[in-house]
């Protein structure tokens, strides 16, 4: 997927090596000479033409676009998208979320329930969470053998290259925040009593295993980002910089399909509204 210059910094190449320690989740090369007051006009800006986009891709009914998000805990992945999607049509968007597999979804393969949940023609839908985690939960809390989350790489590749093949637009982002960051995050939700429900001490545990989940996100972002379902790694200790960044990103790939409101059979000029 090509993206435009000021993006090409946060684009994952298909091929190339991740590490995420070189990566600064305090970066805003975007918008080095001001700060979040100042990014607010032009954020608004990128809502605007956010929302035509997304008006042309429900009216021409032609495209199909598949966002996954993918994060830390307190990553940042639901204020980004309830706020960069928040003047959209609720006609035209959906946000899924994967939870912890069900027996039944457990009885079947593990894509299963994430192909019934994939855009038709018009739709935009976002993975809050996504397959991504019966890689991730799945290698580093050692839920299943090495040889099944290994195959998994595979076919996430499979899928996604499938889905591209047959009309599907994806853009796959990954919101990244520093540890002391979200050791700041999780600390303003214990101490704010209307966070409280935000806060589940089983995040405890995986921030414990920071540095495994940080080495299986980089062998993802690796191995996963492909031409058609390319990674963006988005800095997110910012959150007004993170907002502005995937805003960018989706305007910009949303362009590049040239989409067309659809042409009318019939002369409006002919057309008389009885009083």
């Amino acid at each position: 997927m090509p993206v435009s210059g000021a993006l090409e910094k946060y684009l994952v190449k298909p091929g190339s090596k991740v590490d995420l320690r070189k990566i600064d989740a305090d970066d805003r090369h975007l918008f080095e000479d001001g700060g979040k007051d100042d990014s607010a006009k032009a954020f608004d800006k990128l809502q605007d033409e956010l929302k035509f986009l997304q008006t042309l891709l429900y009216a021409q009914n032609k495209h199909r676009i598949l966002v996954v998000m993918q994060a830390m805990d307190t990553g940042g992945k639901d204020g980004c998208i309830k706020n960069v999607f928040s003047r959209i049509d609720p006609q035209g968007i959906q946000v899924r979320s994967f939870k912890k597999p069900n027996e039944e979804e457990l009885s079947r393969d593990f894509l299963w329930r994430i192909h019934d949940k994939v855009p038709r023609n018009g739709q935009l839908v976002i993975f809050n969470r996504s397959h991504y985690e019966d890689i991730i939960a799945v290698k580093v809390k050692n839920l299943f053998p090495e040889k099944i989350w290994k195959q998994r790489f595979r076919h996430v590749v499979d899928f996604e290259r499938m889905l591209a093949e047959e009309g599907t637009t994806i853009v796959k982002i990954y919101l990244h925040i520093s540890r002391d960051e979200q050791k700041r995050r999780l600390d303003s939700r214990l101490l704010n009593p209307e966070k409280h429900w935000k806060f589940n001490p089983d995040d405890l545990k995986d921030r414990g295993l920071w540095l495994d989940f940080m080495h299986t996100y980089e062998e993802v972002l690796s191995k996963t980002s492909t031409e058609c379902a390319p990674w963006f790694v988005v800095p997110a200790n910012r959150k007004w910089y993170r907002n502005l960044v995937v805003a960018r990103i989706m305007v910009d790939t949303m362009k590049r399909l040239d989409m067309k409101f659809p042409k009318i059979t019939w002369n409006p000029a002919d057309i008389v509204v009885e009083d």
